[in-house]
């Protein structure tokens, strides 16, 4: 699926190609979703570009992700997507700048920064004139995302917190294997979060670049200085984030241990339970089972009172060691 961004009578407009359509030539933005082998070959001759596999958008090496041919640009980095939804994913995007000026993004999920982007844009068409300058607005838009993930993050943080140290609740009454799957959910979003930032850091890097080698009579062109205060605002902005993403994995590995540890102590406490309950009717077992012998004299088994007095017995080394860990506060 392909659909361009076309300026026009002073809007932007947003055209599916169908079938065998060409891309339009004032297009400044070309956004590819899945495309078909037919849509691959159709871009490629229309833009004199070499769209990489989906294998190839998913190496981890620089070199295999930052690369130019020519005065065409490609970029890869893994943004975060479907963050509502009890699986995120992340998956990589490239971005592709060719000598015209356009931009073309190719992918194979749906991040809500690209739906965001794509919507203000056709609503704000004079923010943007150039494929550049689209590429930035998608860098800002994916790292407000990153920073609202982290907010929400941020959040659930919080209220695990108060379930796990919450000194009211009583013991049994927290659902400490729920606790155990959100800090676990928060770990993989503020993990993916930093993944992002650092691909978009290397991104941003690599562009900024791009930007230092034109011809100065270009460099001293209004736009391109705009670009450049706002790609310095971009990196400090995903700095920042970037802090806040390790703070919360710091909170998560300290929550995660102090889950672990509030489990091990109701445990303990079950099993003293246990001790004590073992402890208090030993006595009266090794009673019972002193007088439950078949010996031939025993004078109790003679008397009127052995039965009571053995009952009395019982009951007294069942009390006496309760009332002695009671003191002790050990039950």
């Amino acid at each position: 699926m392909i659909h361009a961004y076309v300026p026009r009578n002073g809007s932007v407009e947003r055209v599916e190609l169908a079938a065998g359509e060409p891309v339009p030539e004032s297009t400044m933005w070309a956004d590819v979703f899945e495309p078909s082998p037919e849509e691959r070959q159709r871009l490629e001759a229309a833009l004199g570009v070499q769209l990489p596999t989906r294998e190839e958008m998913q190496e981890i090496e620089p070199s295999s992700r930052l690369y130019s041919e020519g005065e065409v640009h490609y970029l890869t980095s893994t943004i975060l997507a479907h963050t509502d939804t009890p699986f995120p994913m992340a998956e990589p995007i490239t971005f592709v700048l060719n000598r015209r000026g356009l931009l073309l993004t190719l992918r194979y999920h749906e991040p809500r920064p690209i739906r965001t982007y794509s919507q203000r844009l056709m609503r704000n068409p004079g923010s943007c004139n150039s494929g550049q300058e689209v590429f930035i607005g998608l860098l800002e838009a994916i790292v407000d995302r990153l920073a609202d993930v982290l907010e929400k993050v941020a959040l659930d943080l919080d209220a695990q917190a108060r379930i796990i140290f919450k000194a009211d609740t009583a013991p049994g009454k927290r659902d400490m294997q729920a606790v155990i799957g959100a800090l676990g959910r928060d770990e993989d979003l503020a993990t993916s979060a930093r993944e992002s930032l650092l691909g978009l850091n290397r991104v941003v890097r690599f562009f900024t670049t791009i930007l230092e080698s034109l011809p100065p009579e270009m460099q001293s062109r209004k736009e391109v200085k705009d670009q450049r205060t706002r790609i310095k605002t971009l990196v400090r902005d995903m700095t920042s984030i970037g802090e806040h993403a390790a703070f919360e994995l710091q909170k998560v590995s300290f929550l995660l241990d102090a889950t672990l540890g509030t489990i091990n102590i109701e445990q303990n406490r079950i099993i003293k339970l246990f001790s004590v309950a073992a402890v208090v009717f030993l006595p009266p077992t090794l009673v019972a089972s002193i007088y439950g012998m078949n010996f031939r004299h025993m004078p109790e088994l003679e008397w009127a009172f052995g039965y009571p007095l053995a009952i009395v017995f019982m009951i007294l080394s069942a009390v006496l060691p309760y009332v002695y860990f009671k003191r002790k506060g050990w039950f």
